[in-house]
């Protein structure tokens, strides 16, 4: 129940579905009357196989669709989250969530920038790692630190660090609704971490949430909105340039070689592969 909730909820759906119809089919196969003594093993086991596959194609459909259930129900609580965040005025949304939601909200934050997330938090140990994230064939490590009183120091950072190089990680994350000691800055300063506090986790939700809200099929068009100042010729390419939503570095503009924007262009963090922030 586990695994499958771990998948979207109409995977967990499809796949009852399928385990009836594969269980059905093996409780009904036609048993053979006459039979040898050298045939009585794989009589016996045949029967064995019907009974389980009897029973199964009722309890493990079960599970499947339990699980299913669980998996709409997590989804349903992320995009409350997201809502939540995108519809409050400051970061200080964050502060009032539990640890568990917060994993949830900041596992849907790299969802929307294109990551695959698991999710190894929880009540169990987690070995310094709340999210995995993958993206094509790389893997990174999040750990996510709701305090809402002290600031996320150095131990933490090289707690995670130690778990990259044992899993080869590309890289890694450090979230948290609040802020990191300069020590820990200072550590995450020339390696492959990324420190994100509640602003920029913040920042985060809200640009990636606008950027579905504009790509999503029958999403309001620009009359929806305010109109778009007109830019004067004194502005300069350095002032149009944003800063990236993960680690506030300057961005650099792109063209998506494959997918679904194959073609489109779009910001990317200059500290690519070590950041994948985007506008």
């Amino acid at each position: 129940m586990d695994l499958v909730a771990m998948l979207p909820w109409w995977m967990g759906i499809a796949l009852a579905l399928l385990i009836y119809l594969v269980l059905h089919q093996m409780s009904g196969a036609p048993t053979p009357t006459a039979l040898a003594p050298a045939q009585m093993g794989g009589f016996v086991l045949r029967a064995l196989l019907a009974q389980f596959a009897f029973f199964g194609q009722f309890i493990l459909p079960l599970f499947c669709l339990v699980a299913a259930f669980g998996s709409f129900l997590k989804r349903r609580k992320r995009d409350s989250l997201v809502h939540q965040v995108t519809a409050s005025v400051g970061a200080g949304a964050l502060t009032t969530m539990s640890w568990r939601e917060f994993e949830l909200l900041v596992g849907e934050a790299f969802r929307m920038q294109g990551y695959k997330v698991a999710e190894q938090g929880g009540p169990q140990p987690d070995g310094g790692v709340d999210l995995v994230l993958r993206k094509g064939s790389e893997t990174f490590l999040v750990q996510c630190k709701q305090w809402k009183a002290f600031k996320v120091g150095v131990d933490v950072v090289r707690e995670l660090y130690g778990v990259m190089a044992a899993r080869c990680a590309a890289g890694g994350f450090v979230v948290t609704s609040g802020s990191f000691t300069p020590d820990a800055k200072a550590f995450a300063d020339g390696r492959n971490i990324m420190l994100v506090e509640g602003p920029k986790l913040f920042g985060l939700i809200q640009q990636a949430k606008a950027s579905l809200n504009v790509a999503a099929p029958g999403a309001p068009a620009a009359k929806a909105r305010a109109p778009a100042p007109t830019a004067t010729p004194a502005a300069t390419p350095a002032a149009a340039t944003p800063v990236c939503p993960i680690c506030a570095s300057s961005m650099v503009r792109r063209t998506a070689k494959k997918g679904a924007n194959a073609g489109s262009q779009f910001w990317g963090c200059s500290n690519y592969p070590a950041c994948r922030g985007t506008r």
